[in-house]
């Protein structure tokens, strides 16, 4: 049970900072203050979703026994989450090279979690 409580709490924060960031630089003028302005008001949700964050590494290393396995699926979920956000606020469609990579990625959490 703990897994699904680590793997819910990578999905929130990653979703979060993705969409938080994807936000910026879709709507946000990239001057200095308007972007300082931005990221000061949205620091107590960057707070959360880098405790979430942390927390769901921790919990999914404390399922798994290691932390390679626990970083890669955190690296896996990001990199999924990056192509959602690309495709709902930039309109990027995958392209064959994406899902290579995130085979790639799946295939190497497969590969380290064989013993």
């Amino acid at each position: 049970m703990i897994v699904v409580y680590g793997i819910g709490l990578l999905l929130a924060g990653l979703f979060a900072i993705n969409a938080v960031l994807a936000y910026q630089a879709k709507h946000i003028e990239p001057l200095f203050w308007s972007t300082f302005y931005y990221q000061l008001k949205l620091l107590p949700l960057l707070f959360a979703t880098n405790l979430m964050i942390g927390y769901g590494i921790k919990y999914c290393y404390k399922s798994f026994g290691s932390l390679t396995v626990a970083l890669s699926l955190s690296k896996c979920l990001e990199i999924l989450i990056c192509v959602v956000m690309g495709y709902w606020f930039l309109k990027e469609i995958p392209t064959w090279k994406t899902y290579l990579g995130l085979a790639v990625i799946a295939g190497g959490f497969i590969i380290t979690k064989w013993k």
